[in-house]
């Protein structure tokens, strides 16, 4: 039987990889180099999928003059840069399951707001040979939630969006799935809970990886 989909496009932050700990250090480094206060790694979570420069923005204090905040996404850049893989680590079964839909013959890409940079060396440290496409926050490419870094992808792979599937973890990949126009499951495992998920629109959830496995390999979605 052919199966439903031909490629499966992952978002990268609290879906495939957790990251938290690396962006909480890389934002406080940042902002207490300007002397500004530093924020708890549950204010910093409830931002992460909208781009870095959103995340400076959220976490510096209101009132923040733009050449400041200019200077606190440049130093946090000049930190991540180096320390993005401090303590990021795979979600348990992540990596078993990549390559699984490549044994099957399914196609894997990632499309995240992170750093272009970030997701190159992270997508080379940890997933090599089975993300065959990455495309991040970078210049000339709109950022999620546009369509764009996921019609890129399909570009590249030279593969019609209705055999592609997203797959996220945010309010923000929901949204770039419908603006896709592409079939979307969210993941509960991330940055975002189920039931946040579920108001922001999900139609298909998954709490565990085991789940997710069953639907892309089951084609039961």
């Amino acid at each position: 039987m052919e199966r439903k989909y031909e490629l499966v496009i992952f978002d990268m932050d609290g879906t495939i990889l957790y990251t938290l700990d690396d962006i909480c250090d890389g934002v406080n480094t940042a902002l207490e180099k300007h002397g500004l206060p530093v924020r708890s790694k549950d204010e910093i979570r409830r931002h992460i999928g909208n781009g870095i420069r959103h995340e400076i923005e959220s976490s510096v204090p209101q009132g923040t003059d733009e050449s400041t905040i200019d200077a606190v996404f440049h130093d946090f850049h000049a930190w991540y840069q180096i320390h993005c893989n401090d303590a990021t680590r795979p979600y348990d079964g992540i990596v078993e399951l990549l390559q699984e839909l490549r044994s099957a013959g399914i196609h894997c890409a990632v499309v995240s707001n992170k750093a272009d940079y970030a997701v190159k060396a992270l997508n080379d440290i940890y997933f090599k040979g089975l993300l065959e496409a990455g495309v991040g926050e970078k210049d000339g490419i709109a950022r999620k939630p546009a369509p764009d870094e996921v019609n890129e992808v399909l570009r590249l792979l030279d593969i019609d969006k209705k055999k592609a599937v997203y797959i996220g973890d945010s309010e923000v990949d929901i949204e770039t799935a419908a603006n896709a126009q592409m079939d979307c499951i969210a993941v509960a495992w991330g940055y975002r809970d189920h039931k946040w998920l579920q108001e922001c629109g999900a139609e298909v959830i998954v709490d565990d990886v085991n789940q997710l496995k069953s639907l892309l390999l089951n084609e039961s979605l």
